[in-house]
Parts: structure tokens; sequence; C-alpha cells
């Protein structure tokens, strides 16, 4: 015959147990928080200039060159206000090609430009689509939470693919 456990043995356990899951949540749930905010923060640096173009010059560029990591041409300006440049940078990227002509917004104060429009804001956001793919997968395996698991991986995955398309 086993011997009974006593009561505060089975309760203690219990207890552990609860703290041992809490403690889970609260991890988990950090870093998925802290994952999310490091892809806003990510594309809130471009999504800022593309977003709010209130009192920004606005314009085209035709990229003319391209070196490792930038692509330059002149800038024609669109918005008043906006002087003409015989040049203005613009990130390289899969979705700048030389001898192209795209829509910009300026960066107040410098010659760097980012892409504007549906395809810009797309673009500024790709860091947090690759955010919440990664968020997911911290919440589906620590936090047990699939469906919000889904939505946010489902999220991840249009906004990547709408960037993809547009840009």
């Amino acid at each position: 015959m086993i011997p009974a456990m006593p009561a505060t043995a089975t309760s203690s356990s219990q207890g552990s147990a609860a703290v041992l899951r809490f403690g889970r949540f609260a991890a988990m749930g950090t870093v998925a928080v802290l994952i999310l905010i490091a892809g806003v923060w990510a594309s809130w640096g471009t999504a800022q200039h593309v977003m709010l173009t209130k009192g920004r010059e606005r314009g085209t560029v035709e990229v003319s060159r391209c070196g490792a990591e930038t692509c330059w041409g002149r800038y024609t300006p669109l918005s008043e206000g906006s002087q003409p440049r015989a040049r203005v940078v613009l990130e390289k990227s899969v979705a700048v090609e030389r001898g192209r002509t795209y829509t910009v917004v300026l960066k107040s104060g410098s010659d760097d430009a980012v892409r504007s429009g549906p395809a810009g804001v797309l673009y500024a956001w790709i860091p947090l689509g690759g955010a919440l793919l990664l968020a997911s997968v911290v919440v589906a395996g620590g936090l047990l939470r699939s469906r919000l698991a889904w939505v946010m991986a489902l999220s991840g995955v249009a906004l990547l693919t709408a960037a993809f398309v547009a840009v």
C-alpha cells in the first residue's frame, strides 16, 4: 500500500506548477512583445517619411547609377517649394533598377530619398512583417496560443506578399 501524500505537499506542487506556468507566460509574452516592438521600430524609421508627407519634399527620381548599397539620380520636384537636384540618393534594393523613375519623398534636411506611394508604404513595413512571422512562432510554442499565432503569421505573410507584388 502506498502511503498517502500530505495535503500540503499536493497544494505546494500545484502552486509551483502555477508559478512556472505564469513565469513561462510572462517570459514568452515579453519576448513576443519585444519582437513586435523591434519590428515597428525598424519599420518606422522609413515609414514616417512615406506616411507623413505633409511639409516634406515630394518628387521623382530617375535612377542613373547604382553602387553597392545605394542608387542615385536626378530629382524632379512635384510638391510646391521643392527644388530640383542633380543628385539624390535612394537605398538600393531589388525594387530599384537603373534607368527607371520612382516617386519619392526626401528626408528632411538631406538628399536621401525613400520611395512613396503604396509600394513605398509596403516596403517600409517589411521589417514588421518579418517580426510578425517570428513572434507567431513564440506565441504558438511559448504561449500555446495557436489561433493568435496563425493570425499573426498570416498577417506577416500577407504584408510581405503585398510588398513583393507592389514593389
